[in-house]
């Protein structure tokens, strides 16, 4: 009697393990498709709250260019690349591009003491319940998007950006 229970134990562990690696192989298979939003096609609109208390409300930047990027305050890569943007974002927020800096989740407490050892001042969003990261199907961080005037994605970038890089994608989306 106890071998058939080893035997029946060891079989669910068994197909219990398969299982998963097929989900993973899957899931990494697919990644692509699962994790992205489509070129050209309508930005996701949202409403999120800044720093500040003040609504911003994606859509009603329509004739601007926007740099929607998702960051978050224990990203090495985000932490190097946010003061390049707010440098860029001195340069271009005359010239009708706007940036658009979404933390995925964290206290108020810790995005406004990074935003403030940093001294940003674009506005810094916070997605707290992650919907917007949801439907902007951002994983991992960082990841930009660029959305043209007219709203329509017009690329989306994964990974740490350079200054000169952030420059050349605000001249993408310059009105």
């Amino acid at each position: 009697m106890a071998k058939k229970k080893r035997l029946i134990m060891r079989t669910v562990i068994l197909i219990g393990l398969s299982a998963a690696v097929i989900y993973a192989l899957y899931t990494n298979l697919n990644r692509d498709k699962m994790n992205s939003i489509e070129i050209n096609s309508k930005a996701p609109d949202f409403i999120l709250t800044d720093m500040e208390g003040n609504k911003h409300k994606l859509s009603e930047y329509k004739g601007q260019g926007v740099f929607l990027n998702f960051w978050g305050t224990w990203c090495k890569p985000c932490e190097t690349e946010m003061p390049f943007m707010d440098n860029q974002y001195q340069d271009y927020k005359e010239k009708g591009v706007q940036i658009l800096a979404v933390n995925v989740g964290e206290s108020d407490y810790a995005v406004k003491n990074f935003a403030d050892k940093y001294k940003l001042s674009f506005p810094i969003l916070n997605d707290k319940g992650g919907e917007v990261q949801s439907a902007y199907k951002v994983n991992p961080l960082p990841v930009t998007f660029l959305i043209d005037k007219d709203g329509k994605v017009i690329d989306e970038i994964t990974g740490g950006l350079t200054e000169e890089d952030i420059k050349t994608l605000m001249e993408r989306v310059k009105p």
